[in-house]
């Protein structure tokens, strides 16, 4: 039963802080008379010792389906032999980015992945694969320091600076008058009172008395009410649901692309958000449930597009059993843009062998040249790639996938 007694869950209180800065040159004197004075930073209330409170039977029975659901998909994938761990964890890292607005194509993200130069946000959403292989890695030994460790794997290429700490000064989300706080839609606790908050927040994810999915979105929406970085808190907090699934035990062979879920509605997320600093539980729960549901159907899905993409494979590739091309088959659904060098290290053969291994799988048709200049030659699984985007536009469709 996942109801306890117990009273209602506590909402966040509001303190006044003085606003000292210097309002920016160039903005009218309307908006600097708005960013002036002092404005409202939220108390979160510490929550290491509560109760769940009492929940409607719906919420319950749908938060238990969707832990068996999330365990079920774990040792379904996990017992196949192809490679889909590594495929399903980048899925989820794009589905992340995408909430903050962050999207790229399956093919500029792979390259990212091979060091090359993309367009748009490739190499911010590798930053968060990383992140989110940080946050499983790291699962057992959930603390303050992994915390901080995830959310440097996700901005130390590009935001070194706003990393290996908790922020030192006021953040916002929404509005500001002239780069204030002042209009927000919610301001994060000062950033006196992190290291309290997080330590709180820490002890609650760590217990061991309470249900899975209840203990889960709770963290989550309240890692977010707390916001305690700089910058990449959505991305850092999604990756925090990844490291309780395994902690947990729900999964543990394999990422679920939750936020590909929760990224079918946005609006409904972000209001779950909101209405956890109010003292409501359900819609966060129901929030991560029902993403947790839709990631399970959309997953199915990719993971027999997949299989179904290695078996025609299997059938028309020509290369011997054992050989590079052969093993290489594996790799390509991990990595569907490939060139020689990559395929040397993640096989152990020789770039010469490597390339063999391409140019036999070229003449099959299982990948195709992008590139004219031998130093920036790769090669795409347009398949691969394919059924890829198709997840992530399933994942951006209202109803089941």
């Amino acid at each position: 039963m996942m109801t306890v007694d117990g009273p209602g869950w506590p909402a966040v209180g509001f303190e006044s802080v003085e606003w000292h800065a210097s309002v920016e040159p160039g903005v009218s004197r309307r908006a600097a008379l708005k960013a002036r004075g002092p404005y409202d930073a939220a108390i979160p209330p510490l929550i290491a010792g509560l109760p769940i409170p009492p929940l409607d039977s719906e919420t319950v029975t749908a938060a238990e389906d969707a832990v068996l659901e999330l365990a079920r998909f774990d040792s379904e994938v996990g017992a196949i032999a192809a490679p889909f761990s590594v495929i399903l964890l980048r899925s989820e890292s794009a589905a992340s980015s995408e909430i903050e607005n962050l999207t790229a194509s399956a093919k500029n993200i792979a390259l990212a992945e091979l060091g090359r130069k993309t367009g748009g946000n490739s190499r911010l959403i590798v930053g968060n694969v990383r992140a989110m292989e940080a946050a499983i890695e790291m699962a057992e030994e959930l603390d303050v320091a992994t915390i901080i460790s995830m959310q440097s794997a996700l901005l130390r290429n590009d935001q070194p600076e706003h990393t290996g700490a908790w922020r030192d000064q006021a953040v916002w989300i929404g509005g500001g008058y002239a780069n204030s706080p002042h209009s927000a839609s919610f301001v994060p606790p000062r950033h006196e009172r992190l290291a309290e908050l997080m330590d709180d927040l820490v002890a609650f994810a760590r217990r061991t008395d309470l249900p899975a999915m209840a203990q889960i979105a709770i963290t989550h929406a309240q890692f977010e009410t707390i916001h305690p970085f700089p910058d990449g808190n959505g991305r850092t907090g999604r990756a925090l649901i990844q490291a309780m699934l395994n902690r947990l035990g729900v999964t543990r062979q394999v990422t679920v692309p939750v936020s590909a879920g929760l990224l079918r509605d946005t609006s409904a997320y972000f209001a779950a958000l909101t209405d956890y600093r109010a003292g409501q539980v359900v819609p966060i729960m129901r929030a991560v449930t029902d993403a947790s549901l839709e990631a399970v159907v959309n997953g199915r899905r990719l993971v027999a597009d997949l299989t179904a993409i290695r078996a025609r494979w299997e059938r028309d590739a020509t290369p011997r059993a054992g050989s590079a091309g052969r093993r290489l088959l594996d790799f390509l659904q991990q990595q569907p843009v490939v060139d020689a060098h990559a395929v040397g290290t993640a096989l152990g053969v020789s770039e010469r062998n490597a390339q063999n291994g391409i140019d036999r799988l070229v003449g099959d048709g299982v990948l195709h040249q992008i590139g004219s200049a031998s130093r920036m030659r790769a090669y795409e699984s347009r398949e691969v790639l394919f059924a890829l985007d198709a997840f992530a536009a399933r994942a951006k469709r209202r109803g089941r996938p």
